[in-house]
């Protein structure tokens, strides 16, 4: 059974409040503790004073209490298709310092992000609802309060109930295995510059072009390099658990097994590695660098073993992860980290639900194990996660402008994965809905080929200031592709 772990989304509020004293540690046990992360998950309680102004639904949480140090919170609970009605609030306490945060409000509705209606992942019996997932930074004590709402349209004394079983999840990611860049181990991209302060406006710097590369003239074909694929250190292989080991060879034809980042390729090195697979004078961008999930850190022991594909990619879906803006790049691993249990462990998912992830700084992650060249089913975009990718940029951006570099990584990715599949960036396509909000199970839907997750599903997701940015990747995109 897998086990619980959550997150939530959140901004600061103004609004402060003395708590009572500090509950001690004792109940709060992490769920794998020989493992690299933990989690902690925490029973919701009743809390008084509430009845009155939520029409008689009680309100739940916890008060201040000191914990095991975690950096990310959410809040779960039983039932995937009861909603939240509701807000969901916390206050964390910084790790050795003993200054605690403003009240943060957390994203409730995370319903849109799920594996599809009736599918294998969500038939399992192990999905859970869950609030987005909130990064907070290290921690060490915690306070939360959900209190009920009516939904909208709504008279108060109508006020649905809070859903059965929430509990509060309290996610450490553990230590980072190494600044992992596209670069590759040797010659690692100086590419995660010092970030602006959080929630800065200003645009990160670029990541560092890569050293020249080694490289093969073929005839007729331009210039190909040697695929990394071709050697690789023993020694590494033979460190690898078998799930480590099986994730890292489904990318086998790109970087050698066990590789932390797979190269970037030029243009010509691109289309001749398409053609080699027998795709004829493709349109297609310039492999980007993409850290792998070994890079990331990710415990390949969480997941389920299989692998699922479905048939090709003919959209991607943008997504903003809605864990806040306090993070530098370099944390990225962490956050993915992070948001990788919270999906399994206490939404019940499979694997992350994400194809791809973006930071701040324009690097791309491996998502959902599989193979980043393959069509993996992801579970990004309720209804529509078959024949489609899901791309995420690690932040919020409802009111802060993306980094360019980061809408620049989407492009160049799309390029990329859209290409080996004939995908115009710029066009659109029709996909057949599997059921959500905006388009009936079975409707088919005419989406852009690069689209917003609210383009297919009613949501915020992926923000209005991201959101906006789109049109400028599909038309980067299908430039790099040679349209």
């Amino acid at each position: 059974m897998r086990a619980y772990l959550a997150s939530s989304v959140g901004v600061a509020c103004s609004a402060a409040l003395v708590l009572p004293a500090l509950t001690p540690v004792a109940s709060a046990a992490p769920r794998v503790p020989d493992l690299p992360g933990s989690t902690q998950s925490l029973p919701l309680v009743p809390l008084p004073g509430y009845e009155r102004s939520a029409g008689g639904a009680v309100a739940q949480g916890l008060p201040q209490r000191e914990t095991r140090p975690f950096s990310l919170v959410g809040v779960v609970w039983e039932d995937p298709d009861s909603e939240l009605h509701g807000s969901v609030q916390v206050r964390t306490r910084a790790t050795g310092s003993g200054t605690w945060s403003p009240w943060q409000d957390v994203e409730t509705h995370d319903f849109e992000h799920a594996p599809d209606p009736g599918s294998e992942e969500r038939a399992e019996g192990t999905v859970r609802g869950a609030t987005a997932p909130l990064w907070v930074g290290d921690s060490d004590a915690v306070a939360v309060r959900v209190r009920p709402e009516p939904t909208r349209g709504a008279i108060r004394s109508a006020t649905p109930p809070l859903p059965g079983g929430l509990r509060l999840e309290l996610v450490d990611p553990g230590e980072e295995p190494g600044n992992a860049q596209p670069g590759g181990p040797e010659n690692p991209q100086p590419g995660s510059p010092d970030n602006p302060p959080p929630g800065s406006q200003e645009n990160p710097a670029p990541l560092v072009p890569l050293p020249e590369r080694p490289e093969i003239p073929v005839p007729g074909e331009g210039v190909y390099e040697e695929l990394p694929g071709a050697t690789g250190d023993p020694a590494l292989a033979a460190s690898l658990t078998p799930e480590s080991a099986a994730a890292s060879a489904v990318n086998a034809d790109l970087a050698p097994l066990g590789s932390d980042a797979i190269l970037p390729l030029s243009k010509a090195e691109t289309e001749a590695e398409a053609a080699a697979y027998g795709v004829a004078k493709p349109y297609i961008g310039p492999r980007p660098g993409i850290v792998t999930r070994k890079g990331w850190g990710a415990d390949e022991a969480l997941r389920e073993k299989q692998f699922v594909y479905t048939k090709t990619v003919q959209a991607a879906f943008v997504h903003h992860t809605a864990t806040g803006n306090r993070f530098t790049c370099q944390q990225s691993g962490s956050v993915l980290r992070s948001i990788y249990r919270y999906h399994v462990e206490s939404s019940g998912w499979r694997d992350i639900g994400y194809n791809f992830a973006v930071d701040k700084c324009g690097n791309i992650y491996e998502g959902r194990a599989g193979g980043v060249a393959k069509p993996v089913l992801g579970a990004h975009t309720r209804g529509f996660n078959t024949n489609s990718m899901g791309i995420a940029v690690l932040g919020t951006y409802s009111s802060t402008t993306p980094p360019k570099a980061a809408v620049d990584a989407i492009a160049k990715l799309t390029a990329w994965k859209l290409g080996l599949f004939g995908a115009n960036p710029k066009a659109t396509t029709y996909l057949t809905s599997g059921g959500g909000n905006r388009y009936a199970k079975g409707t088919k839907a005419r989406l852009h080929v690069i689209s917003g997750h609210r383009d297919g599903f009613a949501t915020d997701c992926p923000g209005a200031r991201l959101y906006g940015q789109l049109g400028t990747a599909r038309a980067v995109a299908a430039r790099l592709q040679g349209r």
